[in-house]
């Protein structure tokens, strides 16, 4: 599986159609396959991300894509930024427009969004939690190591916000 695509949790299906999500939505073959979307928010100074909590695995799950920032497949055809600002939206329901930052790739390019602190967070069944952290303990919960890098690459720069 290429390691960039499986940033989504998408699957080939080796050779019988269009690649899927889990949940059987296509995945565009054409770079960019999706989007990681960073969402932070200011307390005291300094940045919290914001992770989610996969179900599929179970609640006490704590591997690879276990917690990670929203991100997800884009359609074949779909604008990447329409990818990032529907991902955001399925996944916790905040209506934003993320912005593009360096440090993701061609193929999983990584947005950024920033939320008042006191922004309410309702996540879709695919998750069963969220927490906020600063940026050590998000760090230390990404996996694997490829979802970590390019989370950091980004969030590394949003740490001191004021």
């Amino acid at each position: 599986m290429n390691d960039r695509l499986s940033l989504g949790a998408a699957e080939p299906d080796h050779g019988q159609g269009p690649f899927r999500t889990w949940d059987g939505h296509p995945v565009s073959q054409e770079p960019p396959h999706g989007a990681m979307i960073v969402v932070y928010r200011c307390r005291g100074g300094a940045a919290e991300f914001l992770l989610l909590h996969r179900r599929h695995h179970g609640p006490d799950y704590m591997g690879d894509w276990a917690w990670g920032p929203p991100s997800g497949a884009r359609y074949p055809g779909e604008a990447i930024e329409r990818c990032a600002a529907r991902e955001l939206e399925e996944e916790t329901q905040l209506r934003l427009r993320p912005q593009s930052v360096a440090g993701g790739s061609a193929e999983w390019p990584v947005f950024v969004a920033e939320v008042p602190a006191e922004t309410a967070i309702s996540l879709s069944p695919e998750h069963d939690r969220f927490v906020w952290l600063p940026l050590p303990d998000a760090a230390a919960l990404v996996a694997p190591a490829t979802v970590r890098e390019s989370f950091l690459a980004v969030a590394q720069r949003l740490a001191g916000c004021k």
